[in-house]
């Protein structure tokens, strides 16, 4: 005998076409791709119009607990992630439960929400009167599935969105890493007289080490070597900037007091003091057998000359960019110089560690070095690289690597 419409076939029949109407709606929606809002409004009729609740509040973790869809309450529940960070439930729980704070007390239950074992949100409910009168109980296997479906797809777009993003920002780096590479010059010299070898390894993508070597006319070469604080993107713009300076004052002149402080007054100019470039500017005379150099707050590269007279070049400045008039500048002319090795490098060689943190270090640069300094750069180079990561190991560089060697005058290397 039948007692209460909930136990009719033909309410229980109406319910289940109810249901898998609603998950077709839903479905269809996703399938269209409707955005977060209108999923949840959907959501808000089905559980309001068809299942007879009243009250409602659906709350999902993204990082933190917040509020996704609400009618009925009494409060806003704005602000729900503190009380809800401590609860674990694992099934329907009646909000009389000790664990549930009082601000949901004006709820019956709790439906906890999960897929693969991770908890994605809970749904705080009450029916209304009739529904409770006329015996008509909670479904709360349709609404786990319902709001399963609605959170997972709005979490699957979100990835898919975020997917995209990053496969545009991929192609992005991809471009702005080409572009960085045509800033490097597109031939170094490779003959028995004069050779220059270099070496980059950005940290990523793209970086803010740079290095130049430009001939110019009666036998004049310009080298630089130069490093933006700083990585990535905003260091790399700003070498782009640094190049093409660079490369306007060396057409006009050759006075590097000129040079660098103009290209520190360029960049003060343009970042007002807030970042900075250490570098590095050379020009050797080859008919005047002579190296004029500048360090701007860089590295001293290392100068071995077939004299004997080897030194760390150090004579200049302080790093450009940070003074709208550099407080100091000075140069040095190396005199009688015409066969030589000058090696230069970005902080990033000497930095990096091993799994102890201990650095490689200035010492263990300078002994390969000198032991392959009569070798061809390239073969220099190669050592040094070997040494830097039978040192490191499996520990990856924590900045860019840049190596730069100038070998003149020895036709027989």
């Amino acid at each position: 005998m039948i007692t209460s419409l909930a136990e009719s076939p033909e309410y229980q029949l109406h319910v289940k076409q109810m249901e898998l109407n609603s998950l077709l709606e839903v479905t269809q929606a996703i399938n269209n791709n409707l955005p977060e809002e209108a999923l949840y409004k959907i959501y808000h009729f089905i559980l309001r119009g068809n299942l007879h609740i009243n009250k409602l509040l659906l709350c999902i973790y993204q990082n933190r607990w917040e509020k996704k869809a609400v009618f009925g309450t009494t409060s806003s529940f704005d602000h729900v992630h503190e009380d809800l960070i401590a609860l674990d439930l694992k099934e329907v729980t009646s909000t009389e439960n000790e664990q549930v704070p009082a601000i949901f007390q004006e709820f019956d239950e709790i439906i906890p929400v999960y897929h693969r074992d991770a908890l994605l949100a809970y749904v705080f409910l009450s029916q209304n009167q009739i529904a409770y009168r006329e015996g008509i109980a909670t479904d709360t296997k349709f609404i786990q599935t319902l709001t399963n479906l609605i959170v997972v797809a709005i979490e699957n777009k979100k990835l898919a969105a975020k997917q995209m993003e990053q496969e545009a920002l991929n192609r992005e780096l991809q471009i702005a890493k080409r572009v960085q590479e045509r800033l490097f010059p597109k031939k170094l010299p490779d003959n028995p007289y004069i050779t220059v070898k270099a070496d980059y390894f950005p940290h990523q993508s793209v970086s803010g080490d740079y290095y130049d070597f430009i001939a110019l006319p009666d036998e004049k070469y310009f080298v630089c070597i130069a490093d933006v604080s700083g990585k990535g993107i905003p260091a790399a713009l700003l070498m782009s900037n640094f190049q093409a300076s660079l490369r306007i004052l060396i057409r006009q002149t050759t006075d590097l007091l000129r040079i660098v402080s103009e290209l520190n007054h360029t960049l003060y100019e343009i970042l007002g003091g807030e970042r900075f470039i250490t570098g590095f500017f050379a020009l050797y005379d080859h008919r005047a057998h002579t190296l004029t150099y500048i360090n701007a707050g860089h590295h001293p590269p290392l100068l071995i000359n077939e004299s004997g007279d080897n030194r760390w070049l150090k004579t200049g400045t302080t790093v450009i960019g940070i003074f709208d008039s550099l407080p100091f500048i000075n140069y040095e002319v190396v005199e009688n110089v015409s066969h030589f090795l000058l090696f230069g490098y970005t902080d990033g060689v000497v930095e990096a560690c091993n799994s102890t943190e201990e650095e490689y270090g200035d010492e263990r640069m300078e002994e390969v070095i000198k032991e392959f300094s009569q070798e061809k750069p390239s073969y220099l180079h190669q050592k040094l690289i070997e040494s830097i990561h039978d040192f490191c190991g499996n520990t990856p560089f924590r900045d860019d690597v840049t190596l730069l060697t100038l070998k003149v005058g020895n036709p027989d290397k």
